[in-house]
């Protein structure tokens, strides 16, 4: 099946969804429904036959249904509203979100990579300074990067990048792919949450670099699930208008890093010992 951002259609994805997992097992239109959570056992047939639109609670059960989460969830979202919507200035609103998110996130599926690429800043931070310095030295890169690293590591990951397909070897010169790492729901969180815990550490010695390269705030605030929840989304919705920006830059200068971050730092106190992990 192609990777979700190669569709436009969300009701054809839907389809070749369910002919993917009809071919590799006894699915049907009555356990897709179902898993869905919807009673009707035809619902998702409707859906994708243009008979039914999905609500803001059906595209998430659809969503879950089908395994999809971060970019891929938010990318279905749109794909959504951008089928259903009625004027020509939300479909037109709506199709240029999606063309930024599909060009950030061109996906080839390299789940036996996953944990390599993320188990070192150096990876991604390469796979984005190599390409827009021409010509440079293992040696020269490394001079360039902050936090300190030595001219064999980044040719260690200069090396694993090619192997992996995420950069490319043009004469002297490295051009970035548009592949990048996807694996299953799971293997992907795990992965994750480490190259949060690096990234995290490396903000730390970053405070020291002169205002005009960085930006921090913060604020400690008391919530609720319902205030956590809209805070959540507004987060979501700004971290998207970040890759937009960055996906329509032609002239890179340096590689930087944003880290979103909501957490708590107490329990809750409605909820006794109970904690979310």
């Amino acid at each position: 099946m192609k990777p979700i951002v190669e569709y436009t259609d969300f009701r054809l994805y839907m389809r070749d969804f369910y002919e993917e997992r009809k071919r590799c097992s006894a699915f049907s239109w009555r356990e897709f429904s179902k898993v869905a959570g919807f009673s009707s056992p035809s619902y998702m047939k409707v859906v994708c036959d243009g008979k039914s639109n999905l609500s803001r609670i059906g595209i998430e059960r659809t969503g879950a249904a089908m395994g999809l989460s971060g970019f891929e969830m938010d990318y279905f979202r749109e794909m959504v509203v951008f089928g259903q919507a009625e004027s020509e200035d939300k479909k037109k609103e709506t199709y240029e979100r999606m063309l930024a998110m599909a060009k950030a996130h061109k996906v080839r599926v390299l789940e036996g990579d996953l944990f390599e690429y993320y188990e070192t800043w150096r990876n991604p931070v390469l796979r984005e300074l190599a390409p827009i310095m021409p010509g440079a030295t293992p040696g020269e890169l490394a001079k360039m990067c902050y936090p300190e690293v030595s001219a064999q590591e980044v040719q260690q990951s200069l090396h694993f990048l090619t192997k992996s397909g995420l950069l490319k070897k043009d004469s002297e010169n490295f051009v970035q792919s548009e592949t990048s790492l996807r694996g299953t729901t799971d293997a992907t969180r795990l992965a994750m949450r480490g190259m949060h815990r690096i990234m995290s550490r490396l903000a730390t010695p970053a405070l020291e670099l002169p205002k005009e390269v960085r930006n921090f705030s913060g604020v400690t605030m008391g919530l609720s699930r319902d205030s956590f929840g809209k805070i959540e989304k507004v987060l979501d919705e700004c971290r998207q208008k970040i890759i937009e920006i960055a996906a329509e830059e032609k002239n890179i200068e340096q590689v930087y890093r944003v880290n979103l971050q909501l957490f708590p730092l107490t329990k809750n106190v409605k909820e006794g010992d109970d904690e979310h992990v």
